[in-house]
Formats: structure tokens, C-alpha cells, sequence
């Protein structure tokens, strides 16, 4: 069942994984900075495709429910999509009841997978880039609690040592819940590197 709304674990899948592991990194270790701007970056990543239409945004989650909605059917899996939009982008959850086998696919390396692959689906239909967010039986926000407990002992480490600290690569999703964590905490993080080895590196305040 698909519904939509206008509002602006056991088990592993023999699926690729797409994700990336979200640990600690060297601070030692080399970087590259791009000379794009830290701020803008941030703000392209709350706010998604912000030249995106909600009625565009919503055809995507139809297109990406479609999708979800035959491979959960090829995989004999229960479970009901919801479809949003949230910060400029189309969010899809996939959620069933407590005794649902759909904790098969909801271990968060194969959820980065599967949304991986239907942003892929989307493209193909679409001819334009998705950054879609896929949520698997609350997998989205026990990732959430993962990175906050990162972004934590990144903040401890630069409070007592006084020197930076950097984290291994993440997606532009998960830099943006890293930046903000920092944010409140007081100290500055940037982002350095390009394509798959673009992390966060924390700092003291100047």
C-alpha cells in the first residue's frame, strides 16, 4: 500500500552493498580541500534538489515506490510505503508490523544498498539525478544514532586535545547530521576530500 502525503535485524540480503562504513578515520592521514564553499555545501545538503518541485519530488517517490513495491514482492517481504517530501527531497519508509519479516532488508548497509539502487530506478525513468532518502523499519534513524555517538567522540577528542580530528568518508546526507552535531557543540567542521573520499574533519574554534 503506497500513500502520499504533501507534507513540504537479524538477516542479510545477498544484495551489493553501496553504503559507507561510518567509523573513525587518522586525523594524520592526507586530504584535499575543495575550493568549494563549506557553507554552501551544507545548505545544498539540508535542502536537497532545491530546484525541484514538490510535484516533481512526489512523482520521484511514486516512481521509487513502484520500484520498492517489486522487489518486496520478489523477496516475499510484508511491509507498507509511505511517501514524503522532506528538505527537498523525496523520502520513502518502508514499515510492517512487529512480527514482519521485513527485518530481512533492514540492516542499514543493505537499506544504503537498496536506496542506492532505487535512485538508480528513479534516474532511469526520469533522465535526472535522485537524492532520495529510503528508511527500512527505522533503520534511517538508528543510523541517526550512530552518527551522533561519531560525531561525539570526534567533539570530546577536539575539546581535549585542542587539534583537529577527522572522520573516514560518509555520504552527503550523513555529513550534513555530522555538521550540524559539531554546529551545536560549538566547534567547526569542513569537509575535504572529492567524490567517495569526502569526509568531515572537526576543529576547534578559532
Amino acid at each position: 500500500m503506497t500513500e502520499l502525503t504533501n507534507d513540504s535485524n537479524s538477516e542479510k540480503t545477498e544484495l551489493p552493498l553501496a553504503g559507507t562504513e561510518i567509523l573513525e578515520a587518522d586525523s594524520s592521514a592526507p586530504s584535499v580541500v575543495e575550493s568549494t564553499d563549506e557553507s554552501a555545501e551544507q545548505s545544498v545538503d539540508e535542502n536537497g534538489s532545491s530546484s525541484k518541485s514538490i510535484k516533481a519530488l512526489e512523482e520521484e517517490g511514486e516512481i521509487a515506490a513502484d520500484y520498492l513495491e517489486e522487489l518486496l514482492d520478489i523477496f516475499d517481504l510484508d511491509g507498507d510505503i509511505d511517501i514524503d517530501v522532506r528538505g527537498g527531497r523525496a523520502y520513502l519508509e518502508v514499515t510492517a508490523g512487529a512480527n514482519s519479516n521485513l527485518r530481512v532488508i533492514s540492516e542499514p548497509e543493505t537499506v544504503e544498498a537498496l536506496q542506492e539502487l532505487t535512485r538508480l530506478a528513479v534516474q532511469a525513468k526520469t533522465n535526472v539525478f535522485s537524492r532520495l532518502i529510503l528508511d527500512v523499519g527505522g533503520s534511517r534513524q538508528a543510523r541517526v544514532d550512530e552518527l551522533t555517538k561519531v560525531a561525539q567522540r570526534a567533539i570530546d577528542k577536539v575539546t581535549a586535545s585542542g587539534e583537529q580530528f577527522a572522520l573516514k568518508p560518509m555520504s552527503s546526507y550523513e555529513r550534513k547530521i555530522i555538521h550540524d552535531l559539531v554546529s551545536e557543540s560549538g566547534l567547526v567542521s569542513e569537509s575535504e576530500g572529492e567524490g567517495r573520499d569526502r569526509h568531515i574533519v572537526v576543529k576547534p574554534q578559532a
